[in-house]
């Protein structure tokens, strides 16, 4: 069975995933560290939010999909997952801690946490028969 949903979303995680690792490759190699973080701060910043992106996704993906197997999905879980998806990248970019894009923290780490939650309810409710 095809899950266009969830390969679409995982397609998109693995875009963000690269993304966020060349992000880390940029402040290597502006700072000539190889392994570690060398005391960097925006190394370490950034690495902790290519870490912590592999730490939540996974969950998300697998909640997605067992939702979409028992065809409870549709467009609402798209843009469920399309919504987790650019507050991953909100929270990458707020991960830098300056500017702007300082708030991005919060607003990615608040719809993780909101998303991975209403998935877990929708879940439940999938596997009890009452959706």
């Amino acid at each position: 069975m095809l899950l266009p949903t969830t390969l679409s979303l995982a397609a998109a995680a693995a875009i963000i995933n690269l993304w966020l690792g060349i992000r880390c490759g940029q402040v290597r190699g502006k700072a000539g560290i190889s392994i570690g973080t060398g005391g960097n701060e925006l190394l370490e910043r950034r690495m902790r939010a290519q870490l912590n992106f592999v730490e939540n996704t996974p969950w998300v993906l697998l909640l997605i999909s067992g939702i979409e197997l028992a065809g409870k999905g549709g467009q609402w879980l798209a843009i469920v997952g399309g919504v987790y998806m650019l507050g991953r990248v909100a929270h990458g970019l707020g991960m830098d801690g300056t500017g702007a894009t300082a708030k991005g923290r919060m607003v990615g780490t608040l719809i993780t946490m909101l998303t991975q939650l209403g998935l877990a309810v929708v879940a439940v409710l999938v596997v009890l028969g009452r959706m």
